[in-house]
């Protein structure tokens, strides 16, 4: 568990290194040097580290303007309170959403449980329909419908041609440059300059609705596949009416449920609904109660450690960022991000990680919401469970 936290941490802080690459580079060395291990070891590093990622992955995703999928709203209010010197509260309602994430978590088991017995085997069609719906309802809170249409049909067809593809781990370039590398480069277009950061004083806010929203619509995640918690939160907000902060902490709160819920779902339905729970899938199969429960420990366990390493490490973070030149280290963050494709999906990787960020940028410069971009997933599920 703890060699998990670390793994953890250190994809979190990362740019372009996802729990999806360990998890796939785990299952690929099952059969050679980790043959001997036992899967039960493995499943409790998986979990351990991809609770800790959810909590360290807003610590670029706010300071460095490079998150990946689910965090990518935490971008612009993230910044905008990091330009004010209220970067580590950004961070910091985020993961105190992520610690009551959870505790929501646990309240939602046996909920659940029953309600996976009526929708277990839910027809593809009827899914379908629902990311219909839910990709309708996003598209039609924005300004410009028309554009935000637009968006959602070529980041949709990007994925479906990307998915089409022998490319290893597409994922990575897809999404780091839809939602992290395009970030980066406006970033120094914009040559942005950090203020000295507050880091003594935490920020109270109103979080009843957040909460009740989260607890309500994060289930979605588990019944409709290609969901982001980026999504949800959005519909979540709807009934919210969130402020910033706000925002940030049901954000937080969201994002861990839906990756705890992935789990549930593996229990429940035997659906795997990220790649950490694919990856345990692979290890041992559909899960018993007596390894659901321990998943369960190594959550909470692990989940209230990384709340303290994402405070210490923030602070950290901040001390070094307030030092350097923002801009440089957007650069040096884009390079890292470019070797990273490189080294894992080669150079025709490399190629699809330019067209994201040409993308990226190009609904940045729209002027709509970056979650319509998540088409990139959400189409092509659809057209899968159509055809």
């Amino acid at each position: 568990m703890l060699i998990g936290m670390l793994a953890g941490t250190f994809t979190g802080l990362v740019p372009g290194i996802h729990i999806n690459l360990v998890g796939a580079a785990l299952i690929s060395g099952t059969f050679s040097i980790l043959a001997g291990i036992n899967p039960i070891y493995l499943v409790v590093f998986i979990v351990a580290m991809s609770i800790t990622h959810v909590f360290l992955d807003f610590i670029p995703a706010i300071f460095l303007g490079a998150p990946e999928d689910g965090t990518e709203l935490s971008v612009l209010p993230g910044h905008e309170m990091l330009k004010k010197g209220q970067g580590f509260q950004a961070v910091y309602l985020a993961s105190v959403g992520c610690l009551y994430g959870l505790f929501i978590f646990l309240l939602l088991i046996f909920p659940l449980y029953f309600a996976s017995l009526f929708i277990k085997n839910l027809p593809g069609t009827i899914i379908a329909v629902g990311l219909i719906m839910v990709s309708l309802n996003m598209i039609f809170l924005e300004k410009k419908k028309f554009i935000a249409l637009f968006i959602f049909l070529l980041t949709g067809t990007l994925g479906f041609i990307v998915f089409g593809m022998e490319l290893k781990e597409p994922l990575l370039p897809l999404l780091t440059g839809l939602f992290g590398s395009a970030s980066l480069f406006f970033s120094i277009k914009q040559k942005t300059k950090i203020k000295r950061q507050k880091t003594g004083e935490k920020m109270k806010i109103e979080k009843k609705r957040a909460l009740f929203s989260s607890a309500i619509f994060s289930p979605l995640s588990l019944f409709l596949p290609a969901l982001s918690s980026g999504q949800i939160a959005i519909i979540g907000n709807q009934f919210a009416k969130a402020d910033r902060k706000q925002f940030l902490f049901m954000l937080g709160t969201i994002t861990m449920l839906t990756m705890c819920l992935s789990f549930l779902g593996l229990f429940l339905i035997s659906k795997t609904r990220t790649g950490s729970a694919a990856a345990i899938k692979s290890l041992i199969g559909v899960l018993d109660w007596k390894i659901f429960i321990l998943i369960v420990f190594v959550i909470l366990v692990s989940g209230f450690l990384s709340f303290f390493i994402v405070n210490f490490l923030s602070k950290k973070f901040l001390i070094v960022l307030e030092k350097i030149n923002y801009s440089k280290a957007s650069v040096v963050t884009i390079i890292v991000i470019a070797i990273v494709t490189f080294l894992v999906s080669g150079f025709l990787g490399l190629i699809v990680l330019i067209i994201s960020t040409l993308t990226g940028i190009y609904c940045i410069s729209s002027g709509v919401k970056r979650t319509n971009m998540i088409g990139c997933l959400i189409l092509p599920t659809i057209i899968l469970y159509l055809i």
